[in-house]
């Protein structure tokens, strides 16, 4: 298999001329050589410039040539030589801080005034340093105890947000015929109503208990980690007759790696620092939807 990556900056406006010879000099030294296409593609909003390399880059060279990039004000991609635009099939993405603007149960917990505490173990979660993310749903569930089921729908109307991007994500995706997949480990709650209004063919999530119009502290059935989105994805791959590798992924913590590994493009969204390390992108300016430029 080839080793050779094409890499491709992304931005909100008109790449500086400057960055095609920072990429390419820093390339050089480390004893690579990358050669700038002649095309550059626009997209609506977004602006790219695309190169060839002639070898694979290790992890510490794709970090060293982001920080070029972001130099530049410009998001960069590693696409392998096998990756073909044309038959991506599948696109399956995160929720919280990913799709969405929030961490819904942060915003559910702020109404029931322990929104530092569920905090603190939503933020190890996705930082990968607590490893189990059933327990920790569980623990920060249960701190929910009791808050009023109307809370959800507050965090629904007054704080959450479609990330910049999100519905012509979608619009995009779906009006390529993708298999829209929407898995969290969030709740039903707020994946069902985002299903409706964005138009994703499946959602996955944790349904919350709630009794006499009270949340109990419990979640129904099993949860939705990291193993169990990997499944979704695979699950959805074989409804379109495909494989992993004809899939884009996207999501921001350590639980949404095992999804995102081995997919045709994974991208990282305002992620975490373990999960813009693993992935093939790692958006921080431009929206969601830039990624409709890596499959046109």
């Amino acid at each position: 298999m080839s080793s050779h990556l094409t890499l491709v900056a992304l931005s909100n406006k008109p790449m500086p001329t400057e960055i095609n010879a920072a990429l390419i000099d820093h390339a050089k030294v480390l004893g690579i050589e990358i050669s700038k296409d002649i095309k550059e593609d626009a997209h609506s909003k977004y602006f790219s410039t695309r190169w060839t390399s002639n070898k694979a880059l290790m992890p510490e060279a794709r970090v060293a040539m982001r920080d070029i990039a972001a130099a530049h004000d410009a998001d960069l991609v590693f696409l392998s030589s096998g990756f073909k635009p044309s038959e991506v099939r599948v696109l399956a993405m995160d929720m919280d801080s990913t799709l969405i603007n929030i961490e819904c149960i942060d915003e559910i917990a702020d109404f029931s005034g322990k929104r530092a505490a569920v905090s603190e173990i939503t933020e190890a979660t996705m930082r990968g340093e607590i490893k189990d993310f059933k327990e920790s749903l569980r623990r920060r569930v249960a701190l929910l105890a009791g808050v009023s089921a109307e809370v959800l729908e507050s965090v629904y109307r007054e704080r959450l947000r479609p990330n910049p991007g999100a519905s012509e994500l979608l619009a995009g995706a779906n009006g390529r015929g993708l298999y829209t997949l929407l898995v969290s480990g969030g709740f039903t709650f707020f994946t069902e109503k985002l299903q409706h209004e964005l138009g994703f063919k499946q959602t996955q999530a944790n349904t919350l208990e709630i009794i006499d119009g009270k949340l109990t502290g419990k979640v129904i059935g099993e949860i939705v980690d990291g193993a169990a989105k990997a499944a979704y994805l695979e699950s959805a791959c074989a409804i379109m007759n495909c494989h992993k590798g004809n899939a884009i992924t996207m999501g921001d913590g350590s639980n949404d790696l095992p999804m995102m590994r081995g997919s045709g493009i994974s991208i990282a969204y305002k992620a975490k620092p373990i999960v813009k390390e693993k992935a093939d992108a790692a958006f921080d300016r431009v929206g969601l939807d830039a990624a409709l430029l890596l499959i046109s």
